[in-house]
């Protein structure tokens, strides 16, 4: 039976959860379940911290798991990313008093706060910067004022926090981080991970795309198409309407509107949508 990490609590418990249902696999019904058996998928799922979830993939105790890309690097563990999930986004910048050093060549040396020492350890070694990486499980923004740190590198979202404490961000990214799903860096993973990535797949391209259905004249076939290619080709069949074809196609939900305003602008007819619940292509 395959064993699957998924997070108990925070932002990416609710939205992991959710995708794994649109997948087709049972979820718990109870937020204080463990676990979870799902028979039918020959699946166990295990609810832990998001924190956690890298270390048990890592150790091999479970299978896969969902968890931030963040976290995932922060552990330094052996596992490795096989899908990003489309959600819980995050970015991680680099931040100093407004007026000190904004450039990267400013960070050796330095003291630097974070509750995701993993990150800039990762973050400076690749670039053979030497600097103290002090640890905080929270509060990031006032280690500078209480002079714990010169600079701190943490999730900013609307940088207000950091403003209030008189923070500026600077630089380009750590890490642009997002929901994931994991396994061991071995060779056995893809082979475990395989059904499940591929129904992953298809709910994210489920959740990108549309159904496109519409009538137009067959001499203006060609331009329609182009509108509408379709993941691979449109289906197109003819109609009773002598002159006139039916064309389906997926398209980007994000360009559905200005398709079919251009579509009737050509001279289609009977323009529908239809939403995709999960595909495999």
């Amino acid at each position: 039976m395959l064993r699957i990490a998924v997070p108990n609590k925070g932002t990416l418990s609710a939205p992991a959860a959710q995708m794994l249902r649109d997948a087709g696999y049972r979820q718990r019904t109870d937020a204080k379940d463990l676990v979870c058996r799902d028979e039918d998928n020959n699946v166990e799922f295990f609810y832990l911290r998001p924190r956690d979830i890298a270390t048990y993939v890592g150790s091999g105790d479970l299978d896969l798991g969902i968890t931030g890309r963040d976290l995932l690097v922060d552990s330094g563990v052996p596992a490795r990313e096989l899908l990003d999930l489309g959600f819980g986004g995050a970015t991680f910048r680099w931040a100093a008093p407004a007026g000190a050093s904004s450039s990267e060549s400013g960070i050796g040396g330095s003291r630097i706060a974070t509750a995701y020492p993993g990150v800039v350890e990762r973050y400076l070694a690749e670039r053979d910067l030497k600097a103290e990486v002090v640890r905080l499980d929270g509060a990031v923004e006032n280690a500078v004022r209480l002079g714990v740190a010169d600079l701190i590198a943490d999730v900013v979202e609307t940088g207000t926090t950091l403003r209030q404490a008189g923070l500026v961000t600077f630089g380009e990214p750590l890490l642009r981080s997002s929901a994931i799903l994991i396994g061991r860096d071995d060779e056995g993973t893809e082979a475990k991970a395989a059904q499940l990535v591929r129904r992953l797949q298809g709910v994210l391209v489920a959740r990108s795309y549309v159904m496109l259905a519409y009538d137009v004249r067959a001499d203006l076939l060609e331009n329609a198409t182009a509108l509408t290619p379709g993941i691979e080709s449109p289906t197109v069949s003819p109609l009773h309407r002598e002159g006139w074809v039916a064309v389906q196609a997926m398209v980007r939900r994000a360009e559905v509107h200005r398709i079919m305003d251009e579509l009737y602008e050509l001279g289609a007819r009977a323009i529908l949508v239809t939403d995709i619940s999960n595909c495999r292509l």
